[in-house]
């Protein structure tokens, strides 16, 4: 498991999560984020404060060791997270990849970030470093 991993079972509720260090370049500048990954809750067990309690352990090593958080966020989940404080990347995405600069189309709109000390033009362009399989 990455830094900052857990999973647990209990019963019949599952969860997962991970907080794993990514680079961001916005504006010029690369940024240290704290990129969440996997937070999932089985469906029985969801609204029940299952998810926002592990974002608040996630949101805690976040905003403890990073410049940024950032995560690439589900239809069911962005509720959570905007709610949370979390605010959605309006501009536009892209990988950097081994081939150069690529645009992640598919992407805008799902990418959501923790603001910290580093000021974000969130209409500004987010890049993310590259990684095998689904880049955000």
């Amino acid at each position: 498991m990455p830094p900052h991993a857990s999973q647990a079972r209990r019963g019949t509720l599952h969860r997962g999560h991970a907080v794993v260090q990514r680079r961001l370049l916005h504006g010029g500048h690369a940024l240290r984020a704290g990129y969440v990954e996997a937070v999932a809750v089985s469906p029985a067990h969801r609204h029940g404060g299952v998810a926002s309690a592990v974002m608040v352990e996630l949101e805690d090593v976040v905003r403890g060791a990073y410049e940024l958080g950032a995560l690439g966020a589900s239809d069911d989940g962005a509720g959570l997270h905007a709610a949370r404080g979390w605010e959605r990347w309006r501009g536009p995405t892209s990988v950097l990849s081994p081939a150069g600069t690529v645009r992640t189309p598919e992407d805008d709109g799902a990418v959501f970030v923790l603001p910290g000390p580093v000021a974000l033009d969130l209409d500004g362009s987010l890049s993310c470093d590259w990684r095998d399989g689904d880049v955000w």
